[in-house]
């Protein structure tokens, strides 16, 4: 089951470089994530969502895969590869899979101004790995699915992980 964690930030270069930042920790094995979004609250109130993968773009590499596959059987691959390619570009735009835009979006209308949020559907986690490495870039934690318990455990981990630490 995957965990919804919204992170606000003071402004969107922050918010990039918490999305950044849990981007290089996927890479690294550290954390598996299903969705990562920055929602931007502009200056003139209206929210903007920055998605963070094109579904559209892994939808036609995996059906120009199969495609191929299919077409290679039938001696037809590169008819194979364009059928299915288009097949899963159009199945990859319809589908919206991850965190919903809509309460996204409500959330975003109460950010101040200029600020910023990162959403962040998490399959797998490593708290503490993730944690220490999140925590210096700042942020005030919105809204979990986390329970009560492991969510006080988080806001205590960032919190203490912020602090300095004595010589």
């Amino acid at each position: 089951m995957s965990d919804l964690i919204a992170v606000a930030y003071d402004d969107l270069p922050a918010a990039e470089r918490a999305r950044d930042k849990l981007v290089q920790l996927q890479k690294e094995h550290v954390i598996e994530l299903a969705d990562l979004v920055v929602v931007e609250r502009k200056d003139n109130g209206k929210v903007k969502l920055h998605q963070a993968r094109n579904l559209t773009a892994g939808g036609a590499l995996g059906g120009a895969a199969w495609g191929g596959l299919i077409g290679l059987i039938f001696f037809m691959p590169l008819l194979g590869m364009a059928i299915g390619g288009a097949t899963g570009a159009a199945l990859g735009a319809a589908s919206d899979i991850g965190v919903d835009d809509a309460f996204m979006r409500d959330l975003g209308e109460h950010l101040v101004p200029g600020a910023a949020a990162v959403f962040v559907l998490v399959d797998k986690r490593n708290p503490d790995k993730v944690i220490p490495e999140m925590a210096p870039l700042g942020g005030r934690l919105l809204r979990t699915s986390l329970s009560d318990e492991a969510e006080q455990h988080l806001r205590d981990a960032v919190k203490a992980a912020r602090m300095p630490q004595p010589a």
